[in-house]
């Protein structure tokens, strides 16, 4: 087998030898440079992904001798005579590492694929020492890589059947995709190392560029000598501030609310945020010490809370917005006031959430070039057109004259529907027409990207005394941060849910988005229907317990059903699911509440479990907007199919559902279809990866252009919409009355977009204008829910031990149901970390070592189940559910709590010492958690 030899540019260094993937490797490098940095940038081996550099994450790990190391920590020098195995190896290494791949892919245990090579090789050198391993072992193995998609329980079952016997996949027949487990398309280049990220394209030549930001919270500053400071550094090519963009220099993801510039105007608002950029060699970037760079800061007064930034003296963070308010959100039905005076009871609470980093396994990172007078971007993002948008307002440019093509997404959960790497990469590629490239390191995505908002909730709920709901009067401020991000849509979407899935005949939710000098909060996973749900499920556990009935049959009572009247006025008429949902956990609620009784009873310890539930809705797609996507599918001359979607997939599987939807419309086999998906240029608009619609949205508007399709095929072959296609290799046969006929497709002319048929669709959601008091029909479609939580708190140490999570959710159709199952499980872990662990301090903890999130040992056994109420408008009655699964988990939990302890937890993240001070302060009669 041939040598690898690789001899970077600059050949200073040591001669290394080593055996890669089972081939010879000598590498003239320095012997302290990362291994990561070697296999990735040197050898072209990019299946090992770095997501943080420090150990922390495990995306890096490789096998070294046979154990697991992460790359990131290991000098290259260290490796000299070793064996080192990188995924891109493991098919080769052993028949055990084969089934191990294909495992991942029947469980689903690869969703965004970022943490998946890390997985494989840490679970690799497990089974090859273990062939059979329990879960508590699979645990400890793969307890140093973090997934933050999967919830780890696919992973989990896919490591412990590597070795069971597999059943091969059989292709579904036509028409019978919808419904059927199979394998992500998009599978196997995740699980054999060949999916691209945003990091993971290093044209040859291009530039690096780095960013300056502000140190401080707020801060004004003026510029040295930028020209003297490039001039004495070799290799620096430009250096970038606000003078140099050539457009408008504002940006947003909601225009009318745009407000952020691509690097701050004499004044910095949060820190984290731009004020310069760098362009040079690569290594020379690296090398630079940035405390070097001539700037002068004076620090000013920061507004970091909402009472600060509330307070009448308050500076303004944007002049043109009073008190700081960025937005406020209003819904009001029938008369709040009067209801609560006369309802039979009455119970009141306040609680508080914080912010929650994303923590994504991949951060930002990409590359842009220009090409003639049209710039390209290569890069990580939820929201292509979003983008192409903004970058060409950045530039002075037409938007057809920018060209977004998404590479793979190592997760999003709405941090990056907002721009990130994008601005700085088109300005440097468009003013110096070279290739220009970039990737986040952990800390600086940490410090600079979206947050979760944090928010503050005061309620009041009454009821009659036979426990029917009368009254909810919600008011809560949700921290914005400096710039606007998604707080409109926060602030509007949450006075809609805040009701939970319950009738509630007298009702007023006001909210505000509040403007401080910390980094913005924006989009994640429920835009602000996780914090809402904290405070009302926990409020209505409060309500049902002072009436003196069952929690869940409160619920039921309680639940939204078809022809009920919702918040805003809307009636659902069919596919309301919510109390189905409910039902379904009766038996086990029952069953749970005896065991954990049973458990206190007999326990004279510090142990006490306890049982929560809580329920869940939320509305696919934009609150009272249109939300259009638009799906285009051609016939080619060999008989296959191509379906041209932009629906970005970010892990939540829309490649695959997407494709199964449309192929089910036309009628053929899912191998028919060729995906051409994430590229602005080639592809129609979808919208944004976000608010649970790709399913709903995308893929009505596949069905629609499939169905298009297939009649057109149908009248070519001159049959009625009631006749048979069958595909074959010799063209398409249209049967009708036991007649056939081939279609001769392979002589036929050629359309414009270089196809025999081509078919478009757009599907934009009927929806209607919220008025003044928020009455109106925001959603088409709902999905529904409800969690169970079972715990156990140590009432001694504040610690608290989730033993089951039972979720059920109707889903209207489920398309696939692995994939659903994944998202579910991926959703409870989310909302686990943000119950117990999971709190950001702007300006500490910029790490993944400090800022903790769950990993395979959090996550207890989690059991979905799958309701299907069909949605009357949604494709084969398909309903979203990539956010909805972390909305109830984090209540279920709390309720739990204090089901367990007798205390309500007011702050999360329901931290040891709040646990343990609430448990003190309830027995001194003190204060509460």
């Amino acid at each position: 087998m041939a040598t690898i030899e690789s001899v970077p540019a600059q050949v200073s260094g040591e001669l290394i030898s080593f055996s890669l993937n089972a081939q010879p490797v000598r590498i003239t490098t320095s012997g302290t440079r990362r291994l990561s940095r070697v296999l990735r940038d040197d050898l072209g081996l990019t299946g090992t992904k770095v997501g943080c550099d420090a150990g922390d994450c495990g995306a890096c790990t490789v096998l070294l001798d046979g154990e697991p190391v992460c790359a990131c920590l290991v000098p290259v020098g260290q490796v000299a005579g070793c064996e080192v195995t990188t995924v891109e190896g493991l098919s080769s290494r052993s028949p055990v590492s084969g089934r191990l791949q294909q495992s991942f892919l029947v469980h689903g245990a690869a969703q965004c694929g970022a943490c998946t090579p890390g997985m494989l090789m840490a679970a690799t050198a497990l089974l090859q020492k273990n062939s059979s391993p329990s879960e508590m072992e699979v645990m400890d193995a793969i307890g140093g890589v973090l997934c933050r998609c999967t919830g780890y329980r696919k992973i989990l079952q896919a490591i412990m059947q590597a070795n069971a016997e597999a059943s091969e996949e059989v292709s579904p027949k036509a028409g019978a995709a919808v419904g059927a487990r199979l394998i992500r398309l998009d599978g196997q280049k995740k699980v054999d190392g060949r999916e691209i990220f945003g990091a993971d394209k290093m044209p040859t030549g291009a530039l690096g560029l780095r960013v300056f930001r502000c140190p401080h919270h707020r801060a004004r500053f003026q510029f040295g000598d930028l020209a003297q400071f490039a001039e004495s550094h070799s290799g620096i090519a430009l250096v970038l501030t606000a003078k140099d963009v050539p457009g408008v220099d504002c940006y947003g993801v909601i225009p009318r609310f745009a407000d952020q510039p691509v690097f701050a105007h004499n004044e910095a608002r949060f820190r984290g945020e731009a004020v310069a950029a760098i362009v040079g060699d690569a290594d020379v970037l690296e090398a630079l010490d940035l405390n070097a760079f001539p700037v002068r800061w004076e620090k000013l007064p920061a507004l970091r809370t909402i009472d600060e930034a509330l307070a009448n003296d308050a500076p303004r963070i944007h002049q043109h917005r009073e008190q700081n308010v960025l937005v406020r959100g209003r819904v009001v039905s029938g008369d709040v006031d009067n209801a609560l005076r006369e309802a039979a009871v009455v119970v009141e609470g306040e609680y508080e959430t914080g912010f929650v980093e994303h923590a994504y396994i991949e951060p930002e990172a990409g590359f842009a070039r220009r090409v003639g007078d049209t710039v390209e971007i290569q890069a990580c993002t939820q929201s292509p057109y979003m983008d192409r948008n903004d970058i060409a307002k950045i530039l002075g440019i037409a938007p057809e004259k920018v060209r977004i093509i998404p590479t793979a997404v190592g997760g999003g959960f709405g941090s990056k529907l907002d721009l990130s790497v994008q601005p700085f990469l088109a300005l440097a590629a468009w003013k110096l027409n070279r290739t220009v490239r970039m990737a986040y390191s952990r800390t600086e995505s940490i410090v600079s990207t979206t947050k979760r908002h944090p928010a503050r909730m005061k309620l009041r709920a009454g009821a009659s005394r036979d426990g029917k709901l009368i009254a909810l009067d919600f008011a809560a401020d949700f921290n914005t941060g400096a710039y606007s991000s998604w707080g409109p849509t926060v602030a509007g979407r949450v006075p809609v849910h805040a009701s939970g899935p319950y009738y509630v005949p007298h009702y007023r939710a006001l909210t505000r988005a509040v403007h401080t000098n910390v980094v913005p909060a924006g989009a994640f996973r429920g835009f602000g229907v996780p914090q809402a749900a904290i405070a009302q499920e926990q409020l209505y556990d409060d309500l049902a317990d002072k009436i003196g009935m069952d929690r869940l049959e409160f619920r039921i009572l309680n639940a939204l059903e078809n022809q009920t009247p919702t918040v805003t006025g809307q009636v659902l008429g069919e596919g309301v699911g919510v109390r189905a949902c409910f039902e379904a956990l009766r038996p086990k609620w029952t069953d749970a509440r005896s065991r954990s009784l049973e458990f206190n009873r007999r326990q004279d310890g510090p142990l006490r479990r306890g049982v929560g539930i809580a329920g869940m809705w939320y509305g696919c797609g934009n609150t009272s907007l249109p939300n259009p996507s638009t799906v285009r599918i051609g016939l080619k001359r060999d008989g296959r199919i191509s379906l041209h979607q932009g629906a970005v997939d970010i892990g939540q599987g829309s490649n695959t559902i997407v494709t199964q939807i449309c192929a089910d419309a036309v009628g053929a086999p899912i191998s028919q279809l060729d995906l051409v998906s994430g590229d602005t240029a080639i592809t129609p608009d979808c919208g944004k990866t976000s608010a649970s619609r790709q399913t709903f949205v995308t893929g009505k508007a596949a069905h629609m252009a499939g169905n298009k399709l297939r009649e057109e095929i149908l009248t070519l072959g001159g049959a009625c919409k009631c006749g048979e296609i069958q595909f074959s290799d010799s063209g398409i046969i249209v049967i009708e009355n036991g007649n056939a006929k081939t279609l001769d497709i392979h002589a036929m002319p050629l359309d414009q977009h270089g196809y025999v048929i081509t078919c478009e669709a757009t599907f934009d959601p009927p929806i209607t204008p919220l008025d003044e008091n928020g009455q109106g029909t925001p959603y088409a479609v709902f999905g529904f829910g409800a969690h169970m939580a079972e715990l156990e708190v140590d009432l001694e140490l504040g610690m608290v031990r989730v033993l089951k999570i039972i979720a059920a959710h109707d889903v209207g159709r489920a398309i696939n149901p692995t994939l659903i199952e994944g998202q579910i499980e991926g959703g409870v872990a989310q909302g686990i970390g943000m119950a117990l662990m999971e709190e950001f301090f702007p300006g500490k903890g910029e790490n993944l070592h400090d800022y903790l999130i769950p990993s395979a040992g959090d996550i207890p056994p989690i059991e979905s189940i799958l309701i299907e109420v069909p949605s009357p408008i949604g494709p084969f009655g398909a309903k979203g559910i990539g956010e909805q699964a972390v909305i109830p988990t984090a209540p279920a939990i709390l309720n739990a709590i204090h089901d367990a302890t007798g205390v309500r937890i007011h702050r999360v993240p329901a931290t040891p010492d709040r646990v343990r001070a609430a448990i003190l302060g309830k027995n001194s009669g003190g204060a509460r958690g």
